[in-house]
């Protein structure tokens, strides 16, 4: 198999991989960032960390490459436009033009309203390819009450989320 084939087949096995969506977001002291991604996962609880894994070629990567910490807001179906926006053509500043953006004390940015918001000092990365893994070691998790994942699968967002089971009325 040639690596043409091998990397279209992969990309199709990858479109097959339900993944919930989120906004990395981080700062380089002087500048916010935002971006969408699905490649975020748990990877210790002793220590409580995470990873994330960016495109070199993304305006995020430079200040991340440069050690800056990051939230993982962890998305909602009501926020797909904000998954929307955080992946497409507007870059910048201008992609904190919509939802509850806060700042923590750490200076990172979060999605007030995010399902989750996971506040992470970076601990560690390495390139890979054409991206790079950076651990993120958890410092505060910020989770609301709602439950309603907007997920990633091939190549459509949808979400897992269950209507509330009907309640039968004692008669």
């Amino acid at each position: 198999m040639n690596d043409n084939t091998l990397k279209a087949d992969m990309l199709q096995a990858m479109r097959r991989l339900a993944k919930s969506v989120t906004i990395i977001s981080t700062s380089d002291g002087t500048q916010r960032f935002a971006m969408a991604a699905t490649a975020v996962d748990s990877l210790s609880t002793e220590p409580p960390s995470l990873l994330i894994c960016v495109n070199q070629t993304a305006s995020t990567h430079a200040a991340l490459a440069a050690g800056a910490s990051f939230c993982v807001n962890i998305l909602g179906v009501e926020q797909q436009h904000l998954a929307h926006l955080c992946s497409g053509s507007i870059k910048g500043e201008a992609r904190f033009g919509q939802g509850q953006w806060l700042t923590s004390d750490e200076g990172i940015p979060y999605l007030d309203d995010a399902q989750s918001s996971i506040l992470c000092r970076q601990d560690g990365q390495f390139a890979y390819g054409t991206h790079t893994i950076f651990i993120g070691r958890i410092l505060r998790v910020r989770n609301t009450s709602a439950i309603t994942p907007l997920v990633y699968l091939d190549g459509h967002y949808t979400t897992t989320a269950q209507p509330a089971p009907h309640m039968a009325s004692a008669g």
